[in-house]
């Protein structure tokens, strides 16, 4: 099955003075965590808009087995545990896919 997962950054940090040397170490940890799933095969795409950080948003579309484990792997994002990001997941079909 195919999920997909909208993150938006937490609100403290919607400026980019706020951020921190630890947030920026969990973003790095969050790119990591879906660099490997996306090796693994489970990630599909993830990237965010190119837009200021108060309207920015990013999304994830992966697979998994139920949605009980899409919801674990999303939990689990580095971003999601340290609260740098909010998530929402959503069940996602793929209709049209380019070559």
């Amino acid at each position: 099955m195919t999920y997909l997962y909208v993150l938006r950054l937490n609100e403290r940090l919607r400026s980019e003075a706020a951020w921190t040397d630890g947030d920026r170490a969990t973003v790095s940890a969050h790119f990591q965590y879906l660099s490997k799933a996306t090796e693994d095969g489970k990630v599909i795409l993830a990237g965010r808009t190119d837009e200021s950080f108060d309207r920015t948003f990013g999304l994830v579309i992966y697979e998994a087995e139920s949605e009980q484990a899409a919801r674990a792997f999303m939990e689990s994002d580095p971003a999601v545990v340290a609260g740098v990001m909010t998530a929402t997941l959503h069940p996602y079909s793929i209709a049209l896919h380019r070559k």
